[in-house]
């Protein structure tokens, strides 16, 4: 069976990603997504291994009670939770303030070089 080709599929096809990969544009773009996306991976998984350690190796000081029957390995592991939570808003808001606006005006430069013809094409 044959695919039937789309607008999107002829965008595509115009685009050379070598090349808009080495535009400052889109270095900048990929800098500033690592520059939040490596040291918030390494902090949540530094503070999720140790919970996990705290879990296996410090039943007592995880068992301490705080309230009631709630005690400290319960609080960190809500903490867990929200702490997934707050990066994943953090990010959102880093997303739209930092790379969206540099996204959003590579996308609309890609799609008006893809809209007019290349020279030697015919329209």
């Amino acid at each position: 069976m044959g695919q039937n080709p789309t607008p999107e599929a002829d965008f595509t096809a115009a685009v050379d990603f070598e090349k808009v990969q080495q535009e400052p544009k889109f270095q900048e773009l990929r800098r500033r997504h690592r520059s939040f996306v490596f040291p918030m991976a390494i902090a949540f998984l530094l503070w999720y291994f140790a919970y996990v350690l705290l879990a296996d190796y410090a039943h007592d000081f995880m068992s301490t009670k705080v309230i009631g029957n709630i005690n400290i390995g319960l609080i960190l592991g809500l903490l867990q939770f929200v702490s997934t939570f707050a990066i994943t808003m953090w990010y959102v808001s880093f997303a739209n303030k930092k790379l969206d606006p540099i996204a959003a005006e590579m996308r609309s430069e890609l799609e008006s070089a893809a809209v007019k013809p290349q020279a030697g094409e015919k329209n």
